[in-house]
């Protein structure tokens, strides 16, 4: 048995390569939309892609399934579970085999047995690996998905939150509670392969390590410690983080089906033109990928930043909208992986420029705006005095732990609904935990048409060591 794992770090999502060498055939697990690295792994190892299957439908990014059954001909191997709402309504166009608990089915002489662990989703499964080619037959791992991760348990309230369906996490969560009963049954043994690790949205405290097993998980895993269902439920439901609204876009494309990458073109290299890039902000989103630091110094007027980084994806699925045209500000050597990373949760973009379109622009051309970045001493007088406006971008969750006295509070992901709300007679003045997220808030303010904009480097973490508050005190 061959077994390849691949993590896409930006969306912190597992996906795995199972094949069958004495057959010459392969699998891919919960495959990402950019399916060339599996197939690649494949070749290099003398296996064929005959097979892909999923866990669940997934919500945080587009799923590679469609693809690869209309490149390579594999056969859909996908969940019947959940009922009539929870069904994958393009797999009726390609090779498929729908799945229900209990079912067994082979890729060469590797077994998989299909058991059904609602609570992340209704039609979840976790797949159960027998490689029949070993001296014994008991399974050697299981592939969890979203059900099961290392620390952490996928959690109950994205149908209620991402997918609109009412007062559904409570059920969700008993629902996770019996799944877990069940996988405490299994063999301690047994290797656990979840679909995600530690930076996922899909729980709230995943582990950074890549796989696991039963047994260590019961002994350490803090959802696999309860023994009542009423006491695992508040505790599951607690401190969730919030829900990114393109998990409702992802739901609905991975189950109806996407656009197939090579069916999209390939955006347009403009050359430098200030001209257009102000056509772009009245025609939809414009995206500078250039370091907080630089975009500060410098931009154009109308243009959101949001840093080529790992968090890039993240907050690109919490602010740019699916009904507009994106278009980047952003270097040759970068476009490639940041238009892959996009597609990666469906957007596509239109065309591209080079980010240093900035520096042919003279510093009293209108078009240009800068903001300021600046530390606690310089605005301790205006906190204190209210002549600015404090406003602290982090989570909910964070918000509650403490948070300046003053401060007004708006998650960076609701921003963009937020932001006519504000008031335009002060200053604003951006925090978040260390300068990250608040960059990028400032950023999205100018764009709203905010003149006198500050966001504060080091943010509440340095705020707190400077005034010698623990990490976790909410400032009264």
């Amino acid at each position: 048995m061959l077994l390849k794992y691949f993590y896409d770090d930006k969306l912190a999502q597992a996906s795995y390569l199972v094949g069958c060498q004495a057959t010459g055939e392969a699998i891919i697990v919960d495959p990402s939309r950019n399916i060339e690295p599996y197939i690649k792994t494949a070749g290099a190892h003398g296996v064929r892609i005959v097979g892909v299957t999923e866990t669940h439908i997934h919500a945080d990014f587009l799923s590679g399934s469609q693809e690869l059954a209309s490149r390579l001909g594999a056969t859909l191997y996908l969940s019947d579970e959940g009922g009539a709402d929870w069904k994958y309504e393009y797999a009726t166009g390609y090779e498929h085999c729908l799945l229900r608990n209990g079912d067994v089915f082979s890729i060469g002489n590797i077994n998989f047995e299909v058991v059904h662990t609602p609570g992340h989703t209704p039609e979840h499964i976790s797949l159960l690996v027998t490689d029949g080619g070993a001296s014994t037959k008991d399974p050697l791992g299981i592939f969890t998905g979203d059900f099961v991760f290392v620390g952490d348990v996928g959690r109950p309230d994205l149908l209620e939150k991402a997918a609109g369906v009412h007062a559904s996490s409570e059920k969700m969560a008993s629902m996770m509670y019996r799944s877990l009963q069940q996988f405490k049954n299994l063999p301690d043994y047994l290797q656990v392969w979840p679909g995600h690790g530690a930076g996922s949205a899909c729980g709230k405290a995943l582990g950074a390590i890549p796989s696991s097993t039963i047994g260590y998980e019961k002994r350490t895993n803090w959802a696999l410690q309860y023994d009542n269902e009423d006491r695992f439920i508040e505790a599951l439901l607690a401190g969730q983080p919030e829900a990114p609204p393109y998990f409702s876009m992802m739901k609905w494309l991975n189950k109806e089906g996407a656009q197939q990458i090579r069916r999209i073109a390939t955006p347009h290299h403009m050359e430098v033109s200030i001209d257009i890039v102000q056509e772009w902000t009245e025609q939809g989103i414009v995206v500078d990928t250039r370091p907080a630091s630089e975009f500060a110094t410098k931009h154009i007027r109308g243009v959101m930043n949001i840093p080529y980084n790992k968090s890039f994806v993240t907050w690109a699925g919490w602010l740019l909208d699916y009904d507009q045209p994106i278009y980047l500000l952003a270097c040759n050597a970068d476009v490639a992986g940041i238009v892959k990373d996009l597609q990666s949760i469906g957007f596509r973009v239109i065309a591209t420029m080079d980010p240093n379109i900035i520096e042919q622009v003279g510093e009293s051309d209108s078009r240009v705006m800068n903001y300021e970045e600046v530390t606690m001493d310089m605005v301790d007088d205006a906190i204190q005095t209210e002549s600015i406006y404090v406003l602290d971008v982090r989570s909910m969750n964070e918000w509650k732990e403490g948070h300046f006295p003053q401060a007004n509070h708006v998650m960076l992901g609701h921003l963009q609904e937020q932001a006519p709300k504000l008031p335009h007679d002060k200053p604003i003045l951006v925090y978040c935990k260390t300068g990250g997220r608040s960059a990028i808030a400032a950023s999205l303010l100018q764009v709203h048409g905010f003149k006198e904009v500050k966001s504060l480097v080091g943010g509440y973490e340095e705020w707190s060591k400077q005034k010698k508050l623990p990490p976790t005190r909410e400032v009264k």
